[in-house]
């Protein structure tokens, strides 16, 4: 079950944002819905190798609780649900950006090695 939205107390703003995005994958959430959008779950999966199963849930229902992601349920059978920032999610993604230039910057100069991901094909139905 998702945890409560954190609530403080803080030191300072940068506690509170580490205190919202904190985890492995939450970074790789923002990004990888801020690229494609609308993701469902087997789609995020697949764009986070590595992720499990229960860790993606977990991480997904603490960032709906936090109002970063929205998950849209439609009726249907089998259901079909889908993923995608909330505004407020967006604007976390965007004060996220220079953050990821410096480690763009890191990779390039540590000549780190970066994993390809391969791109999940949008279905047909769409």
């Amino acid at each position: 079950m998702a945890n409560a939205p954190r609530c403080g107390p803080y030191i300072c703003g940068i506690d509170a944002a580490l205190d919202v995005v904190s985890g492995k994958w939450k970074g790789l959430i923002l990004w990888e819905l801020d690229t494609h959008r609308v993701r469902r779950f087997a789609e995020l999966r697949r764009g986070l190798p590595g992720v499990s199963e229960k860790m993606l849930t977990q991480h997904l229902r603490e960032m709906e609780a936090d109002g970063l992601v929205h998950r849209k349920v439609y009726a249907e059978v089998p259901p079909r649900v889908e993923y995608s920032l909330t505004e407020h999610g967006h604007t976390l993604n965007k004060a996220l950006e220079p953050l990821g230039a410096w480690g763009t910057e890191r990779i390039r100069r540590d000549g780190s090695e970066v994993v390809e991901v391969a791109e999940v094909a949008e279905p047909s139905h769409r």
